[in-house]
């Protein structure tokens, strides 16, 4: 049998993902005499596929946690839904800016396999859907946060 690592040894690929994105964060307005970058495209799908994959291990969490502690597994299911939504204005975000091309400008799932590479991000949107779809009831999809009116079942 083995001893549990030191909590400074546990899951050392979430915290460099943790220390990245913070690096991230502080890299986007590196001088205070600079204007800071607004968000691009490029930006946007890195972004969304760290989400997704958060969101995919929030989903492991919580369907392994909720058996033995049901209340710890409840918020992080309250997690995954919240996350889902945050995921899903990102992708919005992104058709929302300006494009290079007119034919990037909107998303067209039927198009996905031969699509260009830019609706990689759609394809990753539309696996996410399904996935949440499974688990998550259309009312707590739509269920607004705080201050907004959105939908989040696209």
């Amino acid at each position: 049998m083995t001893s549990p690592s030191p909590a400074s040894e546990a899951h050392p690929y979430l915290r460099a993902a943790t220390a990245g994105v913070r690096h991230h964060t502080r890299s986007l307005n590196p001088a205070a005499t600079s204007t800071p970058r607004p968000a691009n495209r490029v930006h946007l799908d890195v972004l969304h596929a760290h989400l997704t994959a958060l969101h995919e291990l929030l989903d492991q969490l919580a369907e392994t946690t909720q058996p033995p502690h049901p209340a710890a597994g409840r918020h992080l299911a309250a997690a995954h839904t919240r996350l889902w939504q945050a995921t899903a204005e990102v992708h919005d975000a992104f058709h929302a800016l300006p494009s290079a091309h007119e034919a990037e400008a909107e998303c067209h799932p039927e198009r996905l396999p031969e699509g260009p590479p830019v609706l990689t991000i759609c394809q990753r949107h539309l696996a996410g859907s399904h996935a949440i779809r499974r688990k998550t009831t259309p009312t707590d999809l739509n269920t607004p946060l705080p201050g907004h009116t959105t939908t989040y079942a696209s």
